[in-house]
């Protein structure tokens, strides 16, 4: 018998969040989340993403012990920029076991169907920061710790459920620095500078912190993603606590800007890569040792590669060539830190525009995320 319980108290949050450790505890590919994060997240009084979004937890339990987890979101802000009724389901892990996933996909299905909802997708988060998709491609790479990684069973089991039907597919590439910036970055950088008068700017942390640069990167994101799948454009508590978490401890030579005069047009942030740091922590937690594997790289960089987490620019700069000068200058910064590879974020498989930037650099595509939906009636 398969037993489906609604996280109602710490305790229960706190198994919900270890279930996740405990599956991929010895997994050489997956990377431990940070456990404070995680937390933080799941947490009501601490996400401001709770100001559009109500959520439930479940924990399924088989012979007693916990076999699978799940999350169902309602982001009521994205509902309506989308027009829909939409519960999301995310958080979702599960060991091989049919009976297991579907109670739990039941369960959040149920729950939307209770406040209204009419489809459900996933797996998706609270917001379009979090992590999305169910990965189908690519179970033998290493993965980041800001993207799923799932077993080759989940797939599988989304197949047999029945419903469920491709919503989304994101794609990730691995790129190797280059020695060399490509001519094509380099010339149209060049001639972006002399004809449109676009420059890069280097941040100084007073410049995001204090004189609320940091916030203007974010004002720009809700413009530049606002029409991509599933965003709801972040609020001014959501903006300050991604300054907090990213923009405080961002290694600047590492974060572009592009500037039309005094206008930011563009940005690109980018981190060194922290997944074997964490695969050396405690499931995901900074105590005792953890934080020494982390300060290794936010601080001395041990860590051959770097991820590609935010890069954006206004509709009207890029025909003008501003996505050439966030490269050229990523890529020369990537090159004095001596970075062999660059993971980039998942890229939605239809936005041409963003992947034919890759043809000019040494990249393979290495891994595919996939968001489901289902339609449930009332």
């Amino acid at each position: 018998m398969i037993e489906i319980q609604q996280v109602t108290n710490s305790s229960q949050l706190e198994e919900f969040i270890q279930f996740y450790y405990d599956l991929y505890r010895g997994s050489s590919y997956a990377v431990p989340f940070p456990y404070f994060d995680e937390k933080a997240t799941l947490s009501r009084d601490k996400n401001p993403s709770f100001e559009c979004c109500d959520a439930a937890y479940f924990l399924a339990r088989k012979d007693g012990r916990i076999a699978g987890r799940a999350a169902a979101i309602i982001n009521h802000r994205a509902n309506e920029r989308w027009n829909r009724k939409q519960v999301r389901f995310g958080w979702f892990d599960f060991i091989d076991d049919l009976e297991v996933s579907t109670a739990l996909l039941h369960a959040a299905e149920q729950w939307g169907r209770q406040q209204g909802m009419t489809e459900i997708a996933g797996p998706l988060g609270f917001i379009d920061t979090d992590r999305e998709g169910m990965l189908i491609e690519g179970f033998e790479e290493l993965s980041t710790a800001y993207i799923n990684y799932n077993y080759p069973y989940y797939p599988r089991h989304m197949e047999q459920i029945g419903g469920f039907e491709k919503d989304n597919d994101y794609v990730e590439l691995k790129v190797r620095i280059p020695d060399v910036v490509p001519d094509k970055f380099a010339k149209i950088s060049e001639m972006v500078r002399r004809r449109y008068g676009l420059s890069v700017h280097k941040f100084t942390r007073q410049e995001l912190i204090q004189q609320g640069m940091g916030r203007q990167v974010f004002d720009l994101l809700n413009a530049t993603y606002k029409d991509l799948y599933g965003f709801s454009q972040l609020s001014d508590r959501q903006i300050d606590k991604l300054v907090n978490d990213y923009i405080k401890i961002a290694d600047l030579r590492l974060v572009t800007a592009i500037m039309d005069g005094d206008r930011m047009v563009g940005f690109g942030i980018t981190f060194p890569s922290f997944s074997r740091a964490l695969q050396n922590t405690r499931d995901g937690r900074l105590l005792p040792f953890g934080w020494w594997h982390m300060l290794k790289v936010l601080k001395w960089h041990r860590t051959d590669t770097v991820d590609l987490l935010l890069i954006g620019v206004l509709p009207e700069y890029r025909g003008k060539g501003a996505n050439a000068l966030i490269f050229d200058d990523l890529i020369r910064q990537f090159q004095a830190y001596g970075f062999t590879w660059a993971e980039t974020g998942p890229q939605m498989e239809s936005n041409e525009g963003v992947l034919s930037h890759w043809q000019y650099l040494d990249s393979r595509q290495h891994r595919r995320h996939r968001c489901y939906k289902k339609v449930i009636s009332l």
